[in-house]
């Protein structure tokens, strides 16, 4: 039996463990979404909401290494051949996924149906909106990315380039329980798999994540 004969089942096996995760994933926020509806606008002011977000992501990234055998290529753990060339690009995708989601979103009101956008600035629990900060901008975008655009695009990619980039778009859009929402996130879900295709590393979308997450938090409690 040659290396390629051992290779396929392992492969499958994890696929089917990364399908299973995900459509977990999907049927928990729907769930959630349908049967408690929107959460209130000042959640993020809340510890509580960052110190539950942080356990389920700390837990949904062990589930994911496990799922990728903690291997770094499966992950896309690896620096883009230039980062120069990543980072115009970076950039170009960050202003094209702005504009549409601003095109998109008085029709769809993707925003609004998430809710969690404080109604105004409150001094008085800037640490717990901070503790979110952290989650958002930076725990979300590490985990999301390690398990769409690394381990979900490497096991889709022997299906082609379009179905791992559409198809870890859409999937991804669809974790997060969101109706109106969902065409902004499964561009912008789209768009980083693209990134990740391009640049053959997880690292850039992570940062690119991490940057559209920053910017809409400090949006929201600006405007």
């Amino acid at each position: 039996m040659n290396e390629r004969d051992t290779e396929l089942p392992d492969t499958r096996r994890r696929l089917a463990a990364w399908l299973i995760l995900v459509a977990i994933l999907i049927a928990l926020q729907y769930t959630s979404r349908f049967e408690g509806g929107k959460p209130s606008r000042n959640v993020l002011y809340q510890y509580a909401t960052a110190v539950d977000s942080a356990v389920i992501y700390v837990v949904l990234l062990y589930i994911v290494l496990r799922i990728a055998g903690f291997r770094r290529d499966l992950l896309a753990l690896r620096r883009p051949e230039s980062w120069r060339r990543t980072l115009g690009l970076m950039l170009v995708l960050l202003i094209v996924v702005w504009v549409a989601i601003a095109i998109i979103d008085p029709y769809v009101h993707g925003a609004r149906e998430q809710g969690l956008t404080p109604k105004g600035w409150e001094p008085s629990h800037a640490g717990a909106y901070a503790a979110n900060f952290l989650v958002i901008a930076g725990l979300a975008p590490v985990v999301e990315e390690l398990t769409f655009r690394g381990v979900g695009f490497s096991l889709l990619s022997r299906f082609g380039k379009w179905p791992a980039i559409v198809g870890v778009g859409v999937l991804f859009a669809l974790a997060h329980g969101l109706v109106q929402a969902f065409p902004e996130l499964a561009i912008f879900g789209c768009s980083l798999a693209w990134l990740r295709w391009k640049t053959g590393s997880v690292y850039p979308g992570m940062i690119l994540h991490a940057t559209f997450n920053s910017i809409s938090l400090i949006a929201a409690v600006v405007r």
